[in-house]
């Protein structure tokens, strides 16, 4: 994916999804006995803006239930047909993001793929509602001459007492693991901007970071309300530069409108993958909204 990447926006109602930057929808409540509703989600723009080219998301089990639980879906190409050829992206065939309503229980998973095109991976789940996306690149979009990957979404309703959690406050530093993570620079609508990650741990730079998926940080944005998506990867070094493994990361991404962001930040260290989360706003018109207090760089 080509960066700085553009956000796929993805509808609220279940099942359905919008191919553009429309206004936010209907939150959705406690779930108790899940309403039904589409087996296949409907195809999205890809962060580079690759429509789904007549793909979908076909969810095996749209209503599991809470704790550990194992997900299986199928990529149905434009015929209807499970795909089974795929194209690797950042070392994975398919990249699978799943959180909540409200934002929690965030979760990037690399399923596996079956003989007879059925995807599986464990995921943990509380009740409520979630969102499910797929990132992928199926072989015969290069052989149509598009070679950009596509982003397909569906749904899940999780039965039990559902417990929303607020949206936390807009921060600078978060905490993971025992490391400290410094974010600086923000989102602004309509334009790129740059972000930069400052790993540490125990008051020290971490200056050995693991690649991760290709890289040293894999960052995704949802936007709170609709769950648009932005799937980003560092920005490039100079030609003829080799990146640092740390402390800094850094990213260039576009907002398509104004609102609240939640950043989540995949990065290896000590044989190991850490996400740390943060809140970032968005003000209208491009204008950089107001940031955290300590939004500074860190050493």
């Amino acid at each position: 994916m080509n960066t700085p990447a553009r956000l796929a926006v993805v509808g609220v109602g279940l099942g359905a999804v919008f191919a553009a930057a429309v206004g936010v929808g209907a939150a959705v409540g406690p779930v108790g006995s899940p309403a039904p509703h589409t087996a296949a989600a409907a195809p999205t723009a890809a962060p580079d803006g690759t429509p789904g080219a007549g793909y979908a998301l076909d969810v095996l089990d749209e209503r599991p239930a809470a704790g550990t639980t194992r997900l299986a879906f199928r990529v149905l190409g434009p015929d209807g047909a499970p795909v089974l050829a795929y194209d690797q992206d950042h070392g994975e065939d398919l990249h699978l993001v799943t959180v909540r309503r409200d934002l929690t229980g965030y979760q990037h998973v690399h399923p596996e793929l079956g003989p007879d095109g059925t995807w599986t991976t464990p995921l943990t789940l509380t009740p409520g509602s979630w969102r499910v996306v797929a990132d992928t690149t199926p072989t015969a979009l290069g052989e149509d001459g598009v070679s950009d990957s596509i982003v397909l979404t569906g749904d899940l309703e999780v039965a039990g007492a559902y417990d929303p959690q607020p949206l936390p406050e807009p921060a600078a530093v978060a905490d993971v693991d025992g490391y400290t993570v410094v974010l600086t620079g923000g989102l602004a609508a309509g334009r790129a901007s740059e972000l930069t990650f400052s790993v540490s741990r125990d008051g020290r730079p971490v200056t050995d970071l693991q690649p991760y998926l290709g890289a040293y940080g894999h960052l995704v944005a949802l936007r709170d309300g609709d769950l648009a998506y932005l799937h980003v990867h560092p920005a490039e070094p100079a030609e003829g530069v080799t990146p640092a493994p740390g402390p800094h990361v850094g990213f260039a991404a576009t907002a398509p409108s104004a609102g609240s962001y939640r950043l989540f930040l995949d990065f290896k260290h000590g044989d190991a993958v850490h996400t740390a989360a943060f809140t970032v706003p968005v003000a209208p018109g491009g204008e950089d909204a107001d940031q955290p207090a300590g939004h500074g760089h860190a050493d």
